[in-house]
């Protein structure tokens, strides 16, 4: 399935765009028109960063938090540091184990999340930006022919931008 993705500045010209769309014999039902008084980004299914962040940073506390429980008790246990010395050697060690647990997480927070939220939803973002600024956005999901149909139609209204997806 391909995509094409039109930002036009205003209600009137989407819905001018949509209906010469229709009047091309494009099938309404391929046709989405996202902004205020139309579907949200969130009806439409883009990519919410936040969601990808929390994603991300759940998937690196699975490896990141164990692993810092290992190497902190394992720096500990090669060291011999006393961090509390009247718990004796195995209370250390369990001391430091979770010490690199919290370092673990606090990584996989920052950088599980960071990323998520940079990378994780591709253009979704940028999208996402546009309607929040009052643009409103005409998708398309159909053939390549049908997408060249539309891209070839929306040109006239001149478009903020215009972008094609290949799925």
């Amino acid at each position: 399935m391909n995509y094409l993705v039109a930002v036009l500045p205003n209600r009137i010209q989407a819905e001018a765009a949509y209906t010469a769309l229709e009047k091309e014999g494009l099938p309404k039902d391929q046709i989405n028109i996202l902004g205020q008084g139309y579907k949200s980004a969130d009806e439409f299914g883009f990519i919410n960063p936040n969601e990808q962040a929390r994603k991300g940073a759940s998937r690196l506390v699975t490896w990141l938090v164990p692993f810092g429980f290992a190497a902190g008790y394992l720096f500990n246990l090669l060291t011999g540091i006393e961090i509390i010395p009247a718990i004796g050697a195995i209370g250390n060690h369990l001391i430091a184990g979770v010490l690199g647990a919290v370092s673990g997480g606090l990584g996989a927070y920052f950088v599980g999340g960071g990323v998520g939220l940079s990378v994780g939803s591709g253009d979704a973002l940028p999208y996402r930006n546009r309607l929040n600024a009052g643009k409103y956005l005409i998708v398309i999901e159909g053939t390549e022919e049908l997408t060249r149909q539309a891209t070839r139609i929306l040109r006239s209204f001149e478009p903020e931008n215009i972008q094609g997806y290949a799925g």
